[in-house]
């Protein structure tokens, strides 16, 4: 396990505070929490791109060919 020295502006630590009290749990479980909530957002926006890059318009409109043309079910229906 690590640690880390953070600067945080007052009224950022204060708000943490209160949240971390209000969910009951410590300053450094709200920390780690958020930080790795934010992280994995990052990460997942990095691994799309690359999936996209990958697309093939062509290979798509093939896939999307062989889908039946009907109506959808009224309970699929928007």
């Amino acid at each position: 396990m690590s640690n880390i020295s953070l600067r945080l502006p007052d009224s950022l630590h204060d708000s943490a505070r209160e949240l971390a009290k209000r969910e009951n749990i410590s300053m450094n479980q709200l920390v780690t929490v958020a930080l790795a909530e934010k992280m994995s957002a990052l990460m997942t926006e990095d691994y799309l791109e690359k999936r996209a890059r990958r697309g093939d318009r062509k290979k798509f409109a093939k896939a999307m060919a062989k889908v039946a043309d009907v109506e959808p079910e009224q309970r699929d229906r928007i």
